[in-house]
């Protein structure tokens, strides 16, 4: 069912991009000097749909909770406003300047723009977010097209720019100028200019950059949170439990080999572990039941029979203190089935049983507020709506568990890509922001 995007505008809240002192490259033989501490806003905002393509393997989603950060391309300088993806890999900025009502990137004003041919090596590469192979236009350039869940989709050419973080200019970093096939249909849809992909893949920012790792925590509040390129190692954060990156070298259908994929192994309500056989949470041999880590989604998604269990748990966990929804005909975002009633002049939820994801080696924990979604503009007498944050992934036709952002909050997420892991803790987001100056 989709909700009016009118109903979801609110205030951003902000977060702070730190860029480690040393930074080193190996992808692509792009070679990066070494520069100083940087810090970049970072915010959270919320988007409806028709704003942020989805490529084909990310969840449709009616609204979407974005993290955006802000950069300059180009010489000289424009400023925009990019979504930070773990779940993509190429980076893209709206180039077609006859769209009215959104900020887009001029590439015919910047000295230093340079679109790719198609004779470059860069042309051949593959990634799963083109829908078929990069080819040449009828100017020799390298022209891709980007497919989206909602069936739309975009193209344009790849090219080379220089990106300035905080100052500091990276020159010869490869983008998509798409100018095509980009739908608008809400006044809330001109926030964002491009998305910045940050998985495994070779043209990924990340990737490009070179470095070795990268961390974020996003905070609940509107207090400061941090993402770090590089190293953090700072001897005031909590440890970090570490579950390794689940490597396939074999390709497979239904697999996403560059995605941040970790082995689910398990899922508690309260202490009581849901009666599940591992293997529904291990890919199967097309390559369907991946659990992915992903910046780009908000909430999680799980496979049929483990959302299933976890649904039938929670709702008796919490039988005496929550009234469910009796309404067969509203399923907020395709898939989140499981709603409620709160009375209106509630000001606090009762207290809720958490939901912890086992992992190998480690775990997330989701508990109070993070549990439930109030839904927008949804009203039942005198009565709010509030969804489980979990969702069933098969309802929309996604053969994967997909990790996603509102359940990382407050969770300081290190992504180790020398040693192929991911690293969690839990930690006050507010408090790594201060402490961090930010």
């Amino acid at each position: 069912m989709r909700v009016h995007t009118t109903l979801l505008l609110t205030q951003c809240s902000v977060f702070f991009l730190l860029i480690q002192t040393q930074i080193w490259a190996e992808t692509m033989n792009i070679t990066r000097n070494s520069t100083s501490m940087l810090v970049l806003p970072l915010k959270t905002q919320k988007i409806p749909s028709g704003s942020i393509p989805r490529t084909s393997n990310k969840l449709p989603f009616t609204h979407n909770v974005t993290l955006t950060v802000s950069l300059a391309v180009g010489t000289p300088a424009q400023n925009v406003a990019m979504v930070l993806d773990t779940g993509s890999e190429l980076s893209w900025l709206q180039c077609n300047a006859t769209r009215r009502g959104r900020p887009v990137f001029q590439p015919n004003r910047s000295s230093s723009y340079r679109p790719i041919t198609c004779s470059s090596p860069t042309c051949t590469i593959r990634t799963q977010d083109f829908s078929i192979p990069a080819s040449c236009d009828s100017k020799n350039l390298c022209h891709a097209i980007l497919s989206y869940a909602d069936a739309t989709s975009s193209e344009g050419n790849l090219a080379l720019d220089t990106f300035n973080i905080g100052g500091s200019d990276f020159k010869d970093t490869i983008f998509g100028c798409m100018d095509s096939g980009y739908s608008s249909n809400s006044a809330e849809d001109s926030k964002t200019t491009g998305l910045i992909g940050m998985n495994r893949g070779a043209l990924s920012f990340i990737s490009q950059m070179g470095f070795k790792k990268f961390s974020y925590c996003i905070s609940s509040s509107d207090f400061s949170g941090v993402l770090l390129l590089g190293d953090a190692n700072f001897t005031w954060l909590v440890p970090l439990n570490y579950t390794p990156l689940v490597q396939i070298s074999t390709p497979l259908p239904y697999f996403d080999r560059v995605a941040y994929t970790v082995q689910l192994e398990g899922i508690k309500v309260s202490d009581k572990l849901l009666q599940l056989p591992k293997s529904i949470f291990e890919p199967d041999h097309t390559g369907a039941g991946q659990t992915m880590v992903d910046s780009g989604t908000q909430f999680t998604f799980l496979l049929g029979p483990a959302y299933t269990a976890l649904r039938k748990e929670f709702m008796n966990q919490t039988s005496r203190t929550l009234r469910v929804l009796d309404d067969p005909n509203f399923v907020f975002q395709g898939a989140m089935d499981l709603c409620f009633r709160v009375p209106m002049n509630q000001t606090r939820l009762p207290v809720l049983p958490p939901v912890s994801m086992v992992f190998r080696g480690a775990e997330i924990k989701v508990s109070a507020d993070r549990l439930l979604y109030r839904v927008p503009g949804e009203v039942r007498q005198r009565d709010s709506i509030h969804c489980f944050t979990f969702g069933n992934s098969e309802l929309l036709g996604i053969e994967a568990y997909v990790i996603g952002n509102h359940h990382q909050q407050n969770v300081w997420v290190e992504f180790d890509l020398e040693k192929s892991r991911i690293g969690f803790a839990q930690l006050s987001c507010d408090l790594a922001g201060q402490r961090f100056g930010v």
